[in-house]
């Protein structure tokens, strides 16, 4: 989808993921109690089943398709002649950078089906967010990042998560600054280099 505005999420997609598994849930239920209310084992099993395959698609379904859709755009893209000097996989954003001929890839997780590819001339800003908050001794961050301004729009780009602080000085946070100091590196001189 070269020249085309960036767009983060698909809302048809993200509510079909999240709310076709519940609607699935609630019909099984309701056959479940209206047909089978006497016959217990099959009502449980016509809400446990899609209850236990819903969670499951949650955890695993958007991490599939987002992975499968990953390795074809790259396929696509090598067959169009895109040169990929540096490529970042985050959990929710890959960024592809093609140096030689400054351009960039982006696909997002909550828009698998559309990648975009653009001129590096089109990112206007690059930074880093190191994620630091608190202060003393409970200074740290759960999240390091690199961030960049796509047609105006803000991508970001993990590079180290958590659901715990880890201090400043960790190695975890370290290498999470490390990594996105470099991609920041790269796409400003991408950026530069387009001009």
């Amino acid at each position: 989808m070269e020249n085309k505005k960036v767009k983060k999420v698909n809302m048809l997609y993200l509510l079909g993921y999240i709310l076709i598994p519940i609607v699935v849930i609630v019909l099984c239920a309701w056959c479940g109690a209206t047909f089978f209310g006497s016959k217990g084992k099959i009502a449980s099993a016509l809400f446990t089943g899609p209850f236990i395959l819903s969670v499951l698609w949650w955890v695993f379904g958007g991490r599939m398709i987002y992975d499968r859709k990953r390795k074809a755009m790259e396929k696509e893209l090598d067959a169009k002649g895109f040169v990929r000097n540096h490529t970042f996989k985050g959990s929710d954003c890959t960024v592809i950078v093609d140096a030689e001929n400054g351009q960039i890839a982006l696909l997002f997780r909550w828009n698998p089906f559309a990648y975009f590819v653009l001129p590096t001339s089109r990112i206007s800003k690059a930074w880093v967010d190191d994620g630091r908050f608190g202060a003393g001794f409970m200074e740290g961050s759960n999240r390091v990042s690199f961030l960049f301004l796509a047609d105006g729009v803000k991508v970001r780009v993990n590079t180290f998560f958590s659901n715990k602080r880890w201090r400043m000085d960790s190695d975890y946070i370290l290498t999470g600054i490390s990594k996105a100091d470099m991609m920041v590196k790269i796409l400003e001189a991408a950026r530069t280099q387009n001009v």
